[in-house]
């Protein structure tokens, strides 16, 4: 009897990536500052092929404008015990032009920390790759009393 074995990774199609980068609520941007790498959790929008987030001037910022960057969103059906991960490669600017500041003003993206987030960053995507994977073993619930006692003994 010959059995077929399910494959442990399976590729995302670009068009999956898209969908997926489209339902996930945060992503971290990564970018080089000063030789060094950073990272920052942001909330993006996806617009014709392209991410979009708002900031303020900062670290984030300056990492991002003019440079190659990368961008990431992941996440898990607890119930299939599937996990993905999508990653954008691309290079960053920001939006400047009226016609594109009010294009990207319509896209609904709001920050989610307080404070002025007025400029508008869109990543271009030259790579964009995913992976989807059943997760072979869950980890306990690290929040929870039970893990938290039983580890405190081994400590």
């Amino acid at each position: 009897m010959e059995t077929t074995a399910t494959p442990t990774v399976q590729e995302l199609t670009t068009s999956e990536c898209w969908q997926l980068l489209r339902e996930a609520l945060l992503g971290r941007l990564a970018v080089v500052l000063d030789g060094r790498p950073d990272i920052f959790p942001v909330n993006h929008a996806v617009d014709r092929g392209t991410l979009v987030f708002r900031t303020d001037s900062g670290t984030k910022l300056l990492g991002a404008v003019g440079q190659s960057v990368a961008f990431e969103v992941d996440g898990y059906d607890d119930r299939s015990g599937a996990a993905w991960s999508v990653v954008v490669k691309g290079h960053a600017h920001e939006v400047r032009q009226l016609h594109d500041v009010l294009d990207t003003a319509g896209l609904e993206l709001y920050p989610w920390q307080e404070g002025r987030k007025p400029r508008f960053v869109r990543i271009e995507a030259e790579q964009v790759s995913g992976r989807r994977f059943l997760r072979t073993a869950r980890r306990p619930d690290t929040g929870s009393a039970a893990y938290a006692g039983r580890h405190a003994a081994h400590e």
